[in-house]
Parts: C-alpha cells; sequence; structure tokens
C-alpha cells in the first residue's frame, strides 16, 4: 500500500516563493512534496510592469506560464501547483479559497510564507488571470497615452521608472513626480537620489518634493477614466500646495500580504507573530517565525521581518536558507542555516535603454562609496525572452508569448 506524500506547504509563487518551492523539490526526500499556492494563472514578471503599462505591444508577455515549476527537480510528478489564494493559517493546515480533493483545507508538516507586499495597481495586477490582466495594462497604456500632465505620486523604484519612460516615450508630455521626502529611492546612498534627479533634468521630469501627498478617501480617479475630457485632477500636498493633472499615478508603498497569519490561533494578541509597527512576519535568523511555538513555520522576502533590503534577491538568498532548514528538519536535525545582511542594491531603468546597477556600500567592509554602473543597453521590452527562458519557458515564436 503506497504511502500518503507528506507536505511542505509554500504560500505565494511569485520570485521567492518560486526560488523556494523549486529549493524544496530539490532537497526534499521522496517522502514529502512540495505544494506551491498560488492565486495568480501565470507568473507575474513585476519588474515589466511599469514599462508595459505605458509601453504598448509588450503586456501579453509579463505573464509566464508555470509549466516548468518542478520540472529540474528529481521526483517532478510529485509536487503540485495549487491554483488558490490562503484564507486562514492554522499551525498544521491551511484554509483556502477554493476546494482541493474536495476540501478547503490543506495540511502540512512544514510551511513557508513567501506573500510579499501589494503595491497600487500597475504595480501590481487587480485580477489573477493573463487575459484580465493583459487587458489591465493595454487599457493603461491608453489612458498615459491620452494624458497630456501626468503626475506620479512616489519616489521609489515604480515611480522614478515611470516617470523616465512617460517622458522618453512623449517628450510632449508634462510628468511630475511627487515625493514626501527631498530624497529620492528612499534606503538607498544619496547619491542614487542625485543620479535620478539629474536623469529627470535631462529628460524634463518636474520634483516636487519636501511634503506628503494626501490621497483623497477612495484614491484617485482612475486612468481609464482620465486623459482628453479637460477634467483636472488634483493632488494636494501636506503642506498646502496643490499639483495638477489630468492622469494621476499612484506609486506610493507596499502593503504587507500577512492578513491570513495574523490570526494564527490567538497567538498575535502580543504581537508574536506579525509586527504591529510594521504588519512584516518576524522571523530568526534561521527565517523559523519568532515566536516559538512554530519552529515548522516559515517567512521570507519582502514579508519577513529580517531586517534586509526587500528586494528579489536577498529574498530569494532566504528563500535557500528555509528551503536547507526545512530539509534538515525533515531529516531529523535541527534548522542551522542563517541568513545575512548585504548592502541595500538594484538595477533601476532611467529610460527604454539607460538604466544603472547600484549598490549601497558595505559599511562593515570598510567601504565608503556606493558601487555604481551606467548602462545604456536597455531594451523596450526589457529583455523579456531572456526572463522567459530563466523561467524555464522558451518562446519558439512570437505566438508563444500569448500561452
Amino acid at each position: 500500500m503506497a504511502t500518503a506524500l507528506r507536505n511542505v506547504v509554500v504560500v505565494g509563487g511569485s520570485y521567492v516563493g518560486l526560488s523556494a518551492a523549486r529549493e524544496l523539490a530539490n532537497l526534499l526526500p521522496a517522502t514529502h512534496r512540495v505544494v506551491l499556492v498560488e492565486p495568480h494563472s501565470h507568473f507575474h514578471h513585476l519588474f515589466a510592469f511599469p514599462r508595459f503599462a505605458t509601453t504598448p505591444s509588450h503586456a501579453h508577455k509579463a505573464f509566464i506560464p508555470y509549466t516548468s515549476t518542478f520540472t529540474t527537480s528529481p521526483n517532478p510528478t510529485h509536487h503540485l501547483l495549487l491554483h488558490a489564494r490562503a484564507l486562514t493559517l492554522h499551525p498544521h493546515s491551511l484554509t483556502l479559497d477554493r476546494a482541493w480533493h474536495g476540501s478547503h483545507t490543506l495540511p502540512f508538516d512544514y510551511l513557508i510564507v513567501a506573500t510579499g507586499t501589494h503595491l497600487s495597481p500597475p504595480g501590481t495586477m487587480p485580477t489573477d488571470d493573463k487575459v484580465s490582466s493583459v487587458e489591465f495594462l493595454r487599457r493603461y497604456q491608453k489612458g498615459v497615452e491620452a494624458a497630456r500632465e501626468v503626475v506620479i505620486v512616489g519616489g521609489g523604484a515604480v515611480g522614478v521608472q515611470m516617470a523616465c519612460d512617460v517622458k522618453e516615450g512623449f517628450p510632449g508630455k508634462r510628468v511630475v513626480l511627487v515625493h514626501s521626502r527631498e530624497r529620492l529611492m528612499k534606503g538607498y546612498h544619496g547619491k542614487l537620489s542625485a543620479l535620478v534627479r539629474g536623469r529627470f533634468e535631462e529628460l524634463g521630469v518636474e520634483v516636487v518634493s519636501g511634503s506628503r501627498a494626501v490621497v483623497p478617501e477612495g484614491g484617485w480617479p482612475s486612468v481609464f477614466g482620465g486623459g482628453g475630457d479637460g477634467e483636472k485632477v488634483e493632488v494636494g500636498l501636506q503642506d498646502g500646495r496643490v499639483v495638477t493633472g489630468d492622469l494621476v499615478i499612484p506609486a506610493t508603498g507596499q502593503t504587507p500580504n500577512t492578513g491570513f497569519v495574523a490570526g494564527l490561533e490567538g497567538a498575535d494578541e502580543l504581537g508574536s507573530v506579525v509586527n504591529p509597527q510594521n504588519e512584516f512576519v518576524r522571523v530568526r535568523p534561521t527565517m523559523q517565525f519568532a515566536d516559538g511555538r512554530y519552529p515548522h513555520l516559515f517567512a521570507v522576502g519582502d514579508i519577513a521581518d529580517s531586517g534586509a533590503h526587500k528586494a528579489a534577491k536577498p529574498g530569494m538568498v532566504q528563500a535557500a536558507v528555509a528551503a536547507k532548514n526545512i530539509a534538515s528538519m525533515v531529516a531529523g536535525r535541527e534548522a542551522a542555516e542563517e541568513m545575512s545582511l548585504t548592502p541595500a542594491g538594484i538595477h533601476l531603468t532611467l529610460g527604454l535603454t539607460r538604466n544603472v546597477i547600484f549598490r549601497n556600500p558595505n559599511i562593515a567592509a570598510g567601504e565608503t562609496e556606493p558601487y555604481i554602473e551606467l548602462k545604456d543597453d536597455g531594451r523596450e521590452d526589457m529583455n523579456i525572452e531572456r526572463v522567459w527562458t530563466i523561467r524555464g519557458v522558451t518562446a519558439k515564436s512570437p505566438q508563444d508569448y500569448h500561452l
């Protein structure tokens, strides 16, 4: 009689969660299987969304089939991709929004939370399926094209990249970026802010900084209702200044996707699981939940209150740490792998071809200056073919990008 496989669940199939699932599938014995819980029908290449929301012809390429998720593992048929959304986390089970084997309850031995954060569209998509998401981006493109004056609220990576793309793609438009601080790109050395401001001057992007925008109740009017109708939208600042345009693109903040974790059997009444100050999951260096009652629960990537820079690369390193620790625990050993903190870095586009690789100085190693590599080798489609290949899917013809 065949023995039932034991479940190791990963919640969230973006960059970090997918990396964790693949690591686990390569490390776990044949007695265990990975169940990747992800509501989206396709892998969302989030880094392309700001570009593809303003540039036509490529929207459908940002959504990549999950068909190769486990193909390189020793037991590829053991593992599952479950298209569902996590509703409630319990100590040894997960409640889903859709049935699996006739039940909404998914039992597990170990679980990794890799649900990341939510951005305002177009930073993230409001729908789960590819067709609707592609249509959303195409409608966004038309709204941007129709607008005469574009106001972008937020001076982080999404805001900076969209400001450069819109102004370079439509030089005749007025583009204004509103940011609460004087320094752009919070979390990075000041030289990145200076570099971005210099690029804005080249392109003609205006910057209004030093005061936070006041978000109206219900948000600003949808991009789909703006552009060309003659109505102006006002963006009020806390210091009384007002910026007007006929299209407002919100690019502020990240909302942690911890709703399904926060009520873990009442354990969070004192904030032992989710940090009430920032809503991220408290973790140890092993990526295990900090609450000692749950050594079999892990959190990695943007959702983890780890002290690490919130980006895909350090998140994938954390995914490897968690996967190795789970494999050790399955084998009866202790979780001994620990994450290490590294300086924040980013590959930032500054227009259709201009881009920069920037890394903060490693103070612990005695560095005082950041690493800066300016490049002009970008492509309008952001080398999307390479991204598909990295994800294990080869597009042999243009039509394959519609899969």
